[in-house]
């Protein structure tokens, strides 16, 4: 298997724009390659940015992010407030908060939703994030769910046993308004490691995994 290294990229990552629809999604698809960028010696700057939020969700939406970027110097936290589920219905605003966040930053790397995701905020904020960064490196993260959507990632970043757990302690302890929902469990969010682990061989048997449609090489 081919293995990139994000310290040795001919043009080297100085900004990571992370892009998720609702609180949780970030930390859920990405987490622990958030974890493990930001825990370089010289860590890029970030740009954590969640579309939607209530009075109580834009509290634990907040609180996560600060917790996963903890280590990097140069972050900015950005919580938006669109109705959870509606985004679609609403693709006017969205479109004009992308166009805003163009504006604002220019990422090396973008951490978005998958495409094929069968949830339709996500699938906005994917094709959003494709027409907005259209020469960018793009990796689009998964998350589990009732639909069955999975796909089948090409790109994997091998996580250590302590980045994984950090990572699902941080989401369990941090989203209580999620905690009633049968699938928000460790065992969940382990075993989705565990499997993309397997699938590239990491050293630690865990991983994150991600698609990705385009990487200009050379």
């Amino acid at each position: 298997m081919l293995r990139f290294g994000f310290e040795h990229l001919v043009s080297p990552i100085r900004h990571v724009l992370c892009l998720g629809a609702h609180g949780d999604d970030i930390e859920i698809g990405c987490g622990g390659t958030v974890l493990k960028i930001a825990g370089t010696p010289n860590p890029p700057e970030f740009t954590w940015v969640v579309f939607t939020s209530d009075s109580t969700r834009e509290g634990e939406a907040l609180r996560s992010a600060e917790t996963f970027l903890r280590h990097a110097p140069r972050r900015q936290i950005i919580i938006k407030k669109f109705r959870d589920g509606f985004l679609p219905y609403e693709g006017g605003l969205v479109k004009d908060a992308f166009i805003e966040l163009r504006g604002m930053v220019s990422p090396d790397l973008v951490l978005t939703h998958y495409r094929n995701d069968l949830h339709q905020d996500h699938r906005l904020i994917s094709e959003l994030t494709w027409n907005t960064f259209r020469d960018h490196l793009i990796l689009e993260y998964e998350i589990p769910k009732y639909d069955g959507d999975l796909g089948t990632p090409n790109v994997f970043v091998p996580l250590s046993e302590s980045v994984c757990r950090e990572k699902i302690d941080t989401i369990l302890t941090t989203f209580a308004t999620q905690a009633d929902n049968h699938w928000f469990t460790e065992e969940l969010f382990r075993s989705i490691l565990r499997i993309r682990g397997m699938e590239c061989n990491a050293p630690s048997h865990y991983a994150e995994a991600f698609h990705c449609r385009k990487l200009l090489v050379g």
